[in-house]
């Protein structure tokens, strides 16, 4: 009896043990497991839903199956040109083959470590390879700008034309990144969706050189600007000259035609007087004579000449 009853307990025991540690267990959406056995991977599941393993004996090991993001750190590191410039990269990731996965890394944690050692070297040798222009600039579109001051008479300044021509530019070394770093994680059980660069700044040093030069592009603009109105200046200025000499061209003309009538008007007058009584009209002009010359004359020293003969005569 007594021994009936320990085996029942045994028995009861086991099968509490059982439903503890329970030999389903439920694998969600999103999620996939490595079942292990004494440290080694048996078989990996994928599919949602409830599954079977050893009780005591398997440990399920799950990992994420959705696309995760890295987020490296900023980093200072030179171009071909030794000019040192802080990168700042994000990848997205994802688990493609968990086995790999368990028994290259086995942590997630490990997995971004991991990635940052491979995505922050490949970063850096291709910054290194290429010169500042391919990492800060997508396209050649700047040197194309022009900027048209006046439609009438286009002035053109080209701001990008002291800008040295990419060939490659930002978007592509971040594919060739992707690229370097995708042929190196596929061992570690990994797929490497994309990488692309977040931000691209300058250093201390190297952002004052950047400010100077966008002064420097700021001001020759403004120049095009000062020259093209200097040049409308003087346009209109000469313009505006052109028309004053062409007034007074035709006023001094319309003037000397006035007075040259009114001359021949004044001459066909004093002539026609002069006939009517050549006496009068000589006394009056020797009269209008002693008025406009006598009041100069400080002294006289003789007036027995024929010029004051209506002065002093007693007529």
């Amino acid at each position: 009896m007594k021994k009936t009853v320990v085996i029942l307990g045994i028995i009861c025991a086991a099968i509490i043990a059982v439903a503890v540690l329970g030999p389903f267990y439920v694998i969600d959406e999103g999620e996939q497991a490595a079942i292990v056995q004494w440290g080694q991977i048996v078989r990996v599941v994928t599919d949602a839903g409830l599954h079977f393993k050893a009780p005591f004996i398997d440990t399920v090991v799950r990992y994420p199956k959705r696309i995760m993001a890295w987020d490296g750190e900023q980093k200072s590191m030179p171009t071909r040109e030794k000019q040192y410039i802080w990168v700042d990269v994000i990848a997205r990731w994802r688990i493609a083959d968990p086995q790999k996965f368990y028994e290259a890394i086995s942590t997630i944690d490990g997995a971004y470590s991991k990635l940052g050692e491979i995505i922050d070297s490949e970063v850096r040798t291709v910054v290194a390879e290429n010169y500042l222009r391919e990492t800060v600039r997508n396209s050649n579109i700047i040197m194309e700008t022009n900027i048209e001051i006046d439609p009438d008479t286009p002035v053109i300044v080209q701001p990008g034309s002291s800008y040295e021509p990419i060939s490659r530019g930002r978007r592509q070394l971040a594919e060739e990144i992707l690229a370097r770093s995708r042929t190196m994680v596929p061992e570690y059980g990994i797929e490497l969706i994309d990488v692309v660069t977040r931000q691209i700044r300058y250093s201390d040093e190297l952002t004052q050189s950047v400010y100077a030069r966008m002064i420097k592009e700021r001001n020759q603009i403004a120049q095009a600007f000062r020259s093209d109105g200097e040049g409308k200046k003087a346009e209109w200025m000469g313009r505006m000259d052109n028309e004053r000499r062409s007034i007074l061209s035709a006023a001094y003309e319309q003037s000397q035609t006035i007075r040259g009538k009114a001359d021949a008007e004044a001459t066909a007058i004093y002539a026609e007087s002069y006939t009517k009584d050549p006496a009068f009209f000589d006394f009056w002009r020797a009269t209008e004579s002693y008025r406009t010359t006598l009041p100069n004359f400080e002294k006289t020293l003789s007036t027995d000449m024929n010029y004051f003969k209506y002065l002093y005569s007693p007529n």
